[in-house]
């Protein structure tokens, strides 16, 4: 359990940076984007809005996910992230139609270009969310979270977003009249990338919820640690799946026949012990003692 408290508290901490980071930069962009009279910025400012909403969802998931495992829920409250993972997919995919929406209702509506020093806010911003994405997405990979990973996905996002209004901006300023839509195509170009995101984000969120098998890196780590216990003669049967950033294995293991009860019980233990070491992201594993029946040699 360790691990799990561990990568939650790492989560927590990352999560709560971005989301005070993020609502300082909705605030900016939005401001910016309506006195600067860009829809490509206020746009942005609407997947910043996303982001806090979502970075607040994975925050709940977290200290969820935290808990131990109890009475109600004896495997514990793992896929609290993978629900929450799964949920910041859906909110990417839905800010993605509503920003594509309004975009196409901008582009057909005659309106003045944004002010050139909009420019320098979307810089700003690209950079703060690059940097922001990139230490949030390393904290994912290393703690394995689904839902910080998805987190920091839509921290890039949002990066992308505002590269592609400072695109749309640029052209609409360097263009001058007749150019004024083109921030809102920007806006549109950067609701596809959104969606793709979030379709991308939504395919592992469903794996975890209905008990995938993991990669087969995994799988091949928990079987080659229990082949490697001295008194095993072969594993059979090995079913993993994960609930959050940690794992729970079944593995049936032969053994001799003739080997008593309590040495086989003890066996088992060994086993368990070899594969938490060999992973430690391993919370729980089941071990099914059989009599070993092929032949040696």
């Amino acid at each position: 359990m360790a691990h799990n408290h561990d990568a939650s508290a790492r989560g927590i901490r990352a999560t709560q940076a971005a989301m005070l980071v993020n609502t300082v930069l909705a605030i900016t962009k939005l401001v910016a984007g309506l006195v600067g009279n860009a829809y490509a910025l206020v746009a942005d400012a609407v997947e910043s809005t996303g982001d806090i909403l979502s970075s607040t969802i994975v925050l709940g998931a977290l200290r969820l996910s935290a808990r131990d495992p109890d009475g109600d829920y004896p495997f514990g409250y793992g896929k609290a992230e993978s629900v929450a993972a799964a949920a910041v997919s859906l909110m990417l995919l839905g800010a993605a139609v509503g920003i594509a929406v309004q975009a196409i209702l901008e582009i057909r509506t005659p309106h003045h270009a944004p002010a050139p020093w909009t420019l320098g806010v979307l810089v700003t911003v690209i950079v703060i969310k690059w940097v922001l994405a990139r230490r949030v997405a390393a904290v994912g990979n290393e703690t394995g979270s689904p839902a910080v990973k998805a987190d920091s996905w839509h921290h890039f996002s949002d990066a992308i977003t505002s590269a592609a209004a400072f695109v749309g901006i640029s052209i609409a300023v360097i263009g001058g009249p007749g150019w004024e839509s083109a921030d809102d195509w920007g806006a549109l170009a950067a609701s596809c990338v959104i969606a793709w995101n979030g379709a991308i984000l939504l395919k592992p969120a469903l794996h975890d919820l209905m008990d995938r098998a993991p990669g087969g890196d995994i799988m091949e780590q928990v079987r080659q640690a229990a082949n490697d216990v001295d008194g095993v003669r072969c594993t059979e049967k090995l079913a993993v799946r994960r609930a959050g950033a940690v794992y729970f294995v079944d593995i049936h293991v032969q053994a001799d026949p003739d080997m008593p009860l309590h040495d086989a019980h003890v066996l088992s233990g060994r086993v368990k012990g070899a594969i938490r070491s060999a992973l430690p992201q391993v919370q729980s594993v089941l071990v099914h003692m059989e009599p070993y029946e092929g032949h040696d040699g």
